[in-house]
């Protein structure tokens, strides 16, 4: 799945070429038009819509407050049983860590690969082992913010090869994302753009 996703990160213009390359092929007189209108008139419209203007922030709000995954946490103190326990029982791949009475202040994450390889691979016990012992900690996050653009975050994800990113502001953990939430919303804006280029060449720019 990584390497798929940097290739889609390394081609995020394919669409719009191949798109453009068509109009050429069925009517190589609008070339002129398309290109000139693409430059000038359309502009406007398309840098409002923003191609690959997206942001971490859109995807926590249609996420949801509620949605599962967005809040959950445990603490340093909790035992990494527990703490896959509430994983498995959510269907999330991470949870964030606090200190006890904390819950505004990130210590650390806690992720499935935690669990894989420091917990089965070690042969330590879930049970025994407190969350604190083998999360990755706050001062080596990957951390967002809501500003930050989707495609940033995917790059972001891929080059450290993670799945999980907690999104922070000036006031705090507000939300993680997903490398899920993070490639749905770019296919979304992809398949968005080519609806306005269709748009465009309909005459609806």
């Amino acid at each position: 799945m990584q390497g798929a996703i940097q290739s889609f990160l390394s081609h995020g213009n394919v669409v719009k070429t191949a798109v453009l390359q068509r109009i050429r092929l069925i009517n190589p007189m609008l070339r002129p038009v398309v290109f000139s209108r693409s430059e000038s008139v359309s502009s406007a419209r398309m840098e409002e819509h923003g191609f690959e203007s997206t942001t971490i922030s859109d995807i926590l709000k249609a996420k949801g407050k509620g949605a599962d995954g967005s809040w959950l946490w445990c603490t340093t103190d909790d035992s990494v049983y527990d703490a896959v326990q509430s994983m498995t029982q959510h269907n999330v791949g991470a949870l964030v860590v606090v200190k006890p009475g904390e819950q505004n202040s990130i210590a650390g994450i806690i992720t499935e690969r935690d669990y894989l390889r420091k917990i089965i691979v070690q042969g330590r016990s879930s049970k025994s082992t407190k969350v604190g012992d083998i999360m990755t900690e706050e001062n080596k996050l990957i951390t967002v913010t809501p500003d930050t653009k989707v495609l940033r975050a995917m790059q972001l994800m891929t080059d450290n090869r993670i799945r999980h990113i907690p999104v922070i502001d000036d006031n705090g953990m507000i939300g993680m994302v997903s490398i899920g939430d993070v490639v749905r919303a770019v296919v979304s804006e992809h398949r968005e753009e080519l609806n306005r280029l269709n748009a465009y060449i309909q005459g609806g720019y």
